[in-house]
């Protein structure tokens, strides 16, 4: 009992520290910042890389098409070798619905050494950029001078208010940046879905706390793949896609690459940009997280017996302590354990309440936790059987992240 209270001082201890050092992390409320409608509406060229999305995109494509933006935009749709007809179904959406003009491309197959998501969104940045498709060995960053002034990276599976585009642009001139990027509010109906759902936005905050991120001077990076507005100027500087082709986890790679080559970037939840795509059933989330999970590890042993026993301290040695102090009659225990859920359920709820979920799933965070850890250590095991990130009938082996 001894060691447990130890290890329920310490949770204690790592979770006054989360709670109040981490870039307040916990708090919802990082949303666009104040904009103002710009001398001159920019050009955009809308970005949809799509693989097999026929049964989202009627949900999606037509919010993109329906975008009400004041200046020249255009919506590009790359089809990622699908075999349910998402390119015939585009066009279709398309020709019922006027709005923006669509193109659809159709560029085969991944080259050596690039994700299908980078694939696609390469082809439609060119074809943006100069309307021909580059070459196999284009350098990053050459071919002719930027097209369009911005370029939305959006996902096939992203519905967006009208105002959308213009919100985005208007944030981006106005605050000077060169991408912002939102957290599109993920679908909440399923149980599974309530489980793990918000909990997935929770903690990827806790990694990378959207207040750090948005500083003048920032050294984290993130950003949200599903919805990101960028520059075609700092594209050009940071070489992307090309310089970030193998990353998995390709959004956090953008914005470090952007970071780098001296981009401002800035990330917050979105109001009025929504996913509609479903996971019904436990495996479709788990396939969602563990894709990756071992990749945000950087495919390290270390960081992963790490990361497992972080959790357990943080997540799960909170409610044993809690429970075995009551049963063994050691108040301290229990009272250690007990405030650290404590601590645990209170940081969680702004974002239940963000997701309109019931505050009775805030103490079932270590559950949810500990489905996380079984994810992230499946993740690891699949990458070491030669799976790696399995995607749409995809597997990219031993995939790097920038």
């Amino acid at each position: 009992m001894g060691y447990l209270l130890v290890a329920a001082c310490a949770s204690l201890v790592v979770w006054l520290w989360l709670t109040l050092g981490q870039g307040m992390f916990w708090r919802t409320d990082t949303r666009l910042p104040p904009r103002q409608a710009p001398a001159r509406w920019p050009s955009v060229a809308i970005v949809v890389p799509a693989r097999d999305e026929a049964e989202v995109l009627p949900l999606s494509l037509p919010s993109l098409l329906a975008q009400d933006y004041p200046g020249e935009a255009e919506v590009i749709l790359v089809d990622d070798g699908s075999t349910d007809g998402t390119a015939a179904l585009a066009r279709r959406l398309a020709d019922a619905q006027p709005g923006l003009p669509l193109t659809v491309l159709s560029p085969g197959e991944p080259g050596a050494g690039w994700t299908g998501k980078l694939w696609a969104l390469r082809h439609g940045i060119a074809h943006a950029r100069s309307g021909a498709r580059p070459g196999p060995d284009s350098a990053p960053g050459s071919g002719p001078a930027p097209g369009p002034d911005f370029l939305l990276l959006t996902d096939a599976d992203i519905a967006h208010a009208p105002d959308s585009l213009r919100e985005l642009v208007c944030a981006a001139t106005a605050a000077d940046l060169d991408l912002v990027s939102l957290m599109a509010r993920l679908r909440v109906v399923s149980f599974w879905e309530r489980l793990i759902v918000p909990a997935f936005v929770y903690f990827f905050a806790q990694l990378y706390p959207f207040r750090w991120i948005n500083r003048p001077a920032a050294r984290t990076a993130a950003a949200a793949g599903g919805c990101v507005l960028l520059r075609t100027g700092a594209a050009v500087r940071a070489g992307v896609p090309e310089s970030i082709r193998q990353a998995v986890i390709d959004d956090v790679s953008l914005a470090r690459a952007v970071q780098r080559t001296g981009g401002r970037i800035w990330l917050g939840l979105a109001e009025r940009v929504d996913s509609v795509r479903p996971y019904t059933c436990l495996a479709d989330l788990w396939r969602m997280v563990s894709r990756s999970a071992y990749a945000q590890l950087r495919h390290h042993p270390a960081l992963l017996a790490g990361t497992v026993a972080g959790l357990v301290l943080v997540y799960l040695v909170p409610p044993a302590a809690l429970l075995a102090g009551l049963a063994a009659g050691r108040p301290a225990v229990a009272w250690a354990g007990g405030l650290a859920w404590l601590l645990m359920a209170g940081t969680y709820l702004p974002m239940l309440r963000y997701y309109r979920q019931p505050a009775v799933l805030a103490p079932l965070l270590p559950l949810t936790a500990l489905l996380y850890l079984l994810m992230t250590v499946d993740s690891a095991v699949q990458h070491y059987r030669g799976r790696g990130a399995a995607w749409k009938g995809r597997t990219y082996a031993r995939p790097s992240d920038a």
